[in-house]
């Protein structure tokens, strides 16, 4: 008879179509919100819930709120635009004034679109600047750092994700140093800047070649001591090895901004006479644009940051959604809570960024698919939302490559994760059933400082069945 029960359970997933198997994280005392609806009928059904009100640390989730906020307010097209404006005349090919860099708060400008912005200078007949490199951050920056990860990285990093936030960033607000063997086994690596031929900044190269075949193994911290900040590089590279880049956080991204784009005017036979300065001040109206580049559309902007679940990039698009000179973080997390309070029914929110990275955030799963139903009924800008989150079976992250491949090819998702001071896993996103019909579903894990560490295969496994279930039964 307990075979027959189970055959019998298996030839019918409605009976576990809800979240019977992730509830059982609750007996190992997590916090769960979590709940599950399809959209395609005239009443939403609801499929599943766990304390769907229950307000809850969201994590990188949060990144799926500022993408529908900003797509509600620039549409998918938009582009941030960064340009140099100067209130001085050009003289025989001489600037006689400053050359101010106006950071248009543009999160993907890279050493690329500086190149052309130079370029551009050039072809409107500037060869020399007679006074300074004004880097202007005056829209948000220096951002006060409101997370122990930005605060401490303000000495020392040893990542890129923690990078300081400005409008007038480059590059991630990132040093690339890349790692190249030398021919002879003994000798220290060969190691250069990846966007600069000129040494901007110290290298501290402590990367050993060794033997064809050895392994390659590179650390790396960025710290800022009285020579400014230095790239620490330790570790080994075999003779054989590719060439590796490594990233890690300015310490400050405008300075970052400032040693680069000089570097390029010099590149290009462009004399700057005095030494570059930031500005937080907006430069005034009389200012002349010399030169300008656009940001990529706003939709492929939301691709990469969500894909990558790039804290730098969500948080600097979060801070374009502020009206006011000099945002701050806080004041971007209460743009994004304005636009989901105006959401029907959607419930409390408080967001500190747009990134997740600050742990006092919080939304319910009911909350997070209000939202993601309200885009979905959107036509004009669903295809841009939903085409940043991830299938499992095709994602960049490698971790929800989970499940079976109904859960594997039917569901888009967008994850979270937090270890300090609690452990946060949470996915959000929206799944088609075998009938082909749309849901949503949002689910939230918190643990405190008395559960244990929390893998994703924990969260991940159990979510994937309770899928599995609803999509099959639906």
């Amino acid at each position: 008879m307990a075979g027959a029960a189970a055959v019998s359970l298996m030839a019918s997933p409605l009976l576990l179509a809800d979240f019977s198997r992730l509830s059982q994280l609750q007996e190992k005392g997590f916090s769960i919100s979590a709940e599950a609806r399809l959209l395609n009928t005239d009443t939403p059904a609801l499929l599943g819930s766990l304390n769907p009100e229950r307000q809850m640390a969201p994590a990188s989730v949060t990144k799926a709120y500022m993408a529908a906020a900003l797509l509600n307010r620039f549409g998918p097209q938009h582009r941030f635009t960064s340009q140099l404006v100067s209130n001085g005349a050009i003289d025989n090919g001489v600037l006689r004034g400053d050359l101010v860099f106006e950071g248009g708060g543009d999160p993907g400008l890279t050493t690329e679109n500086l190149w052309r912005l130079v370029q551009r200078l050039q072809m409107a007949g500037v060869n020399e600047v007679d006074g300074a490199l004004v880097i202007s951050q005056w829209r948000f920056g220096p951002v006060e750092c409101i997370t122990n990860d930005r605060c401490s990285a303000r000495t020392r990093v040893t990542n890129a994700y923690s990078a300081p936030l400005t409008s007038a960033g480059v590059n991630f607000g990132s040093w690339c140093v890349n790692v190249a063997p030398s021919a002879v086994p003994g000798e220290p690596a060969r190691t250069a800047l990846c966007d600069s031929q000129l040494p901007l900044i110290t290298i501290d190269n402590q990367v050993i070649t060794r033997p064809a075949n050895s392994g390659t193994e590179i650390s790396a911290e960025r710290i800022t001591d009285e020579r400014g900040d230095v790239m620490r590089v330790s570790g080994q590279v075999s003779t054989n090895a590719m060439a590796q880049d490594v990233y890690r956080g300015a310490g400050d991204a405008a300075e970052e901004t400032a040693q680069v784009l000089l570097a390029m005017l010099n590149q290009a036979g462009i004399h700057v006479r005095d030494p570059w300065r930031l500005t937080s001040t907006q430069p005034p109206s009389s200012a002349r644009r010399l030169a300008a580049v656009d940001s990529q559309p706003l939709q492929e902007l939301l691709l990469r940051t969500m894909n990558y679940s790039n804290n730098y990039m969500a948080d600097v698009l979060a801070l374009n959604l502020v009206q006011t000179p000099q945002a701050q973080l806080r004041q971007a997390g209460s743009a994004i809570e304005t636009y989901a309070q105006q959401l029907p029914g959607h419930g409390p929110i408080t967001l500190y960024s747009g990134s997740g990275l600050t742990t006092e955030n919080r939304t319910s799963a009911h909350g997070a698919n209000v939202m993601l139903e309200d885009m979905y009924r959107q036509s004009a800008l669903f295809p841009s939302f939903v085409a940043a989150f991830q299938s499992p079976a095709n994602g960049v992250m490698r971790f929800i490559r989970r499940g079976s491949p109904t859960f594997q090819n039917n569901v888009m998702l967008k994850t979270g994760t937090l270890n300090q001071p609690f452990a946060v896993r949470a996915a959000a996103g929206y799944f088609r059933t075998v009938s082909g019909q749309w849901g949503v579903f949002s689910v939230f894990v918190n643990g405190s400082g008395n559960t244990p560490y929390l893998s994703w295969s924990e969260v991940l496994d159990p979510l994937s069945l309770d899928l599995d279930a609803m999509i099959l039964a639906n």
